[in-house]
């Protein structure tokens, strides 16, 4: 049996920690400018940091070549998204917020995957060094998610991500050069999105360092926050301008790049932005409808409440302007399960995804017209395309997939000792990559502090399997995949 070459994964992985030692120099500039002596603490952590990645690369360049076989792809992606968190948690477990390893491990993971849960209280009086890494990492992860969704899991034919494999996307046998080509598209748009958001911040009377940091977990749909109150912070503008910029980095960036290339009819014509926007619009209707019913009179507050949080938890941002849990049984479960459904492919948003529900649906809306007529031919559709029985497979196994792990995280951990609400709602908030659960103890007004350790590790492992598309994880622990 062949062994495995894994100083390609070693060479790929080593650079991106070495460049994320790199950018913990932007915090301890802010450190520095502050003045509360915190700087040291980024240094030490970007000398770890960048030291260790660039030994990792050079002791695997040997290694480097063009392509990637599909195993090293697959143990690449699952491979950066454990290391990165891992070096970017030592900033929180050497700094000013004193963290055991834990709670900085699962502070960096909710980070770069864009969950947006946390474990810190008393975020207002934290180092501005602390708080700019708590955004760069999800800004870091959310562009990393969108090359990841763009470039790999197509052609790992992941959860029917291979749909969108396009001539102009084809990159099996050649995945380097070609992520480095399509994630520079990518980046203009991201970073044009980021600079668009903090302007808008801004200009809604956000202050400078604000509108940054919050313009940076915006687009990444990750919903770190500098205040314990997260957006309940700031004035109405600035909720508006929230919900704006989560809407558009929840939709294909790939039609981004199109937009700015002078194509407008692919953003315009696709079914799955379509899709995306009007289920948004329906559950903001029945949360405000909801609200107001609940409070016999129509005012502008019931009405940006509704529409911040329920698309805030639609895109798997996470911010919070009220406290939902206070709305009644309705509105918690329709946002419950608004949180599963998630935004466009290619997107940083997360969560289960709203082209899988259109496949689910034609499947079954084919398989209804079988059933009505069985002699007839029924193939289902998308965008108007019949749809191959290997995507649909696909689809089927990432449904499956999704609601065991969401049942074995759950008994998990309620095995910890937490109760059903916070075991639940805490799984379906680290699977679905959304942030804060629903309880009082991980709910919009709380954090995961509370939690045991047990609990924390499995909840870090959640986000991970859930970023990645369940299956890229889960295939590495098969025997066919190191006997191939």
């Amino acid at each position: 049996m062949v062994m495995l070459d894994l100083r390609p994964v070693g060479y790929v992985v080593g650079l991106l920690v070495a460049v994320l030692g790199l950018t913990m120099s932007l915090p301890l500039l802010v450190d520095l400018a502050e003045g509360r002596g915190h700087w040291p603490i980024f240094a030490e952590s970007a000398v770890i940091t960048a030291l260790t990645g660039g030994l990792i690369a050079l002791s695997c360049a040997n290694g480097v070549r063009e392509g990637l076989s599909i195993q090293q792809t697959f143990l690449l992606t699952t491979g950066v998204w454990l290391a990165l968190p891992v070096f970017g948690a030592l900033p929180f477990f050497l700094g000013a917020t004193e963290a055991r390893f834990v709670d900085a491990f699962f502070e960096a993971m909710s980070g770069l995957t864009t969950t947006g849960s946390t474990v810190f209280s008393g975020l207002d009086e934290l180092p501005k060094g602390l708080l700019l890494w708590r955004g760069i990492l999800q800004w870091l992860g959310g562009i990393g998610i969108v090359v990841v969704a763009m470039v790999f899991l197509p052609e790992l034919r992941v959860g029917g991500m291979q749909i969108f494999r396009t001539e102009s996307f084809d990159t099996f046998g050649k995945i380097l050069p070609r992520a480095t080509e399509i994630a520079s598209r990518i980046s203009v748009i991201y970073v044009s999105l980021t600079m668009a958001c903090a302007v808008a911040y801004v200009l809604a009377g956000m202050g400078a360092f604000d509108a940054t940091v919050h313009a940076m977990t915006t687009i990444a749909t990750g919903g770190f926050s500098n205040y314990d109150s997260s957006f309940a912070a700031f004035g109405p503008g600035a909720s508006y301008v929230a919900t704006v910029f989560m809407l558009l980095a929840a939709l294909p960036f790939v039609r981004f790049v199109q937009l700015s290339a002078g194509t407008a009819r692919p953003l315009l014509q696709d079914t799955q932005i379509h899709a995306f926007l009007g289920t948004a619009t329906i559950v903001v209707i029945l949360i405000a409808g909801w609200n107001i019913s609940q409070q016999s009179t129509i005012n502008e507050k019931a009405i940006r409440v509704a529409i911040f949080n329920a698309v805030s938890l639609m895109t798997g941002t996470g911010y919070a302007n009220a406290d939902y849990m206070q709305w009644g049984s309705f509105a918690i479960a329709v946002l419950f399960f608004t949180g599963l459904i998630g935004g466009c492919a290619g997107s940083t948003a997360c969560s289960i995804k709203i082209f899988r529900y259109q496949l689910l649906f034609a499947s079954i809306r084919a398989q209804l017209q079988k059933t009505r007529s069985p002699n007839g031919i029924f193939i289902p559709r998308y965008a108007g395309r019949p749809v191959g029985e290997d995507v649909l497979n696909s689809v089927m196994s990432f449904f499956v997939f999704f609601i065991v792990t969401l049942g074995l995280l759950s008994v998990g951990l309620a095995m910890t000792g937490l109760d059903f609400i916070t075991s639940i709602s805490g799984a379906a908030t680290a699977l679905a990559n959304v942030g804060p659960g629903f309880g009082d103890q991980i709910g919009p007004t709380g954090n995961f502090a509370s939690l045991n350790d047990t609990a924390k590790w499995l909840l870090a492992a959640g986000m991970l399997i859930g970023r990645l598309e369940i299956m890229v994880v889960y295939v590495i622990f098969t025997l066919q995949f190191w006997r191939a």
